[in-house]
């Protein structure tokens, strides 16, 4: 099932400098749009989970281009240009943090495709699943979207560095989506230590770690009720 795109007023918005004009959408069409597009990101990131875990598939690389075509699913029909870098300043209403300059995000998100590289073999997958989480929404590289892109591809990167899709019918993603708060002040503990040249996920680590028990839980009481959430 995929994340839902829920709002209220302690979210955070991506707020762009001048951009050109968005598409004219009522908001029931604005929200159906958000529908199909969260399901189209779930499927593809599923298939990208399966391709990199799969006995034949190729050895998982973070790339920024598979980062941008996630985004694209999510914004499609929403903004002009689906999954492209933006090109103008951004700002985050109700956080502190401002991001890079738009200059810089092509450089930044190389940066954190490195890190997964160079720490792949010797970082936990929740390390590097946190570390994916905060710097996605640190550098804040599209127009729109930057949430839910960041949730998926940390949950890309977590099941590609155990080896195996993790089971569950609600994932981390969904979950994180349900009650935003806990999330929000992770990335903002990550971000302070970084103004400190500090790297520091670990509440961003504590939270994932509780989410994955939850899921993990959820199937261990369907093996044993032998009923599943969506009731199939």
């Amino acid at each position: 099932m995929a994340e839902s795109v829920t709002k209220d007023e302690s979210d955070r918005h991506s707020r762009p400098g001048t951009t050109d004009p968005l598409p004219e959408r009522t908001p029931e069409e604005r929200a159906s749009i958000e529908v199909r597009n969260g399901l189209r990101q779930f499927d593809r990131m599923i298939e990208l989970i399966d391709q990199c875990t799969g006995r034949s598939g190729p050895r998982f690389r973070l790339r920024s281009s598979t980062v941008m075509e996630l985004n694209r699913l999510a914004v499609d029909g929403l903004i002009p240009a689906p999954g492209a870098f933006r090109y103008v300043p951004i700002e985050i209403s109700a956080a502190s943090h401002t991001p890079p300059d738009h200059l810089d995000v092509p450089r930044e998100m190389d940066d954190m495709c490195d890190y997964v590289q160079s720490y792949w073999s010797d970082r936990s997958p929740i390390h590097l699943s946190s570390y994916v989480m905060w710097r996605v929404n640190w550098i804040h590289p599209f127009v729109d979207g930057n949430g839910r892109t960041s949730r998926v591809v940390s949950y890309l990167v977590l099941c590609a560095k155990l080896g195996y899709r993790l089971p569950g019918t609600k994932t981390i993603p969904e979950r994180i989506a349900e009650e935003k708060k806990p999330y929000y002040a992770a990335l903002e503990h990550a971000d302070r230590a970084w103004k400190q040249n500090r790297v520091d996920v670990s509440e961003m680590e504590k939270l994932l770690q509780s989410h994955l028990e939850a899921q993990l839980a959820d199937v261990r009481i369907q093996a044993i009720s032998g009923n599943r959430e969506d009731g199939d």
